[in-house]
């Protein structure tokens, strides 16, 4: 499953860090930084001003790569190639172009929105050309599902 690491400067309870998404099984540890995960499942990415303690709202994802592709062209219009991109080959001949706050939140979130789409249809197909996983050897052949033991009934298939 996920979980959300924070790396701070030190102690003393004020995070001078970015954070960072950690990944379990399945990323390989790929870690996302200016992404967390809130409680409820969901992405959120933010970043700060240079020389400034305000933060730019990067928004509210279903998927922690658009967070996270939101952040880095955040990242990149506000301080350019130098910074740690979480994907610095999409970033490979483009340049940076000064901007106001404003305008880079909404490039990131457009970004964002378009990548959470494309991950969540991404997705979708795949779930729907597999079949359903089961764990043991009951309900696995049987048409409509079986799997996990919910106990519904099938209200498309007509009775014995």
């Amino acid at each position: 499953m996920e979980e959300k690491q924070s790396s701070s400067g030190g102690g003393g309870g004020s995070s001078h860090g970015q954070s960072r998404a950690v990944f379990g099984s399945g990323r390989g540890g790929r870690e996302y930084n200016g992404v967390r995960m809130r409680k409820w499942g969901k992405w959120v990415a933010e970043i700060r001003e240079p020389k400034k303690r305000s933060r730019i709202w990067l928004g509210t994802y279903k998927t922690a790569v658009a967070a996270a592709r939101a952040h880095d062209v955040a990242l990149f219009h506000l301080r350019g190639r130098s910074e740690k991109l979480n994907f610095p080959e999409d970033f490979v001949g483009r340049v940076s172009v000064e901007m106001s706050a404003e305008e880079i939140r909404r490039m990131a979130t457009a970004v964002g929105a378009e990548v959470d789409a494309a991950e969540l249809g991404r997705r979708r197909r795949r779930d729907v050309n597999e079949p359903p996983r089961c764990g043991g050897a009951e309900g696995g052949d049987e048409e409509g599902g079986g799997c996990g033991g919910s106990g519904r009934p099938d209200l498309n298939r007509l009775p014995d």
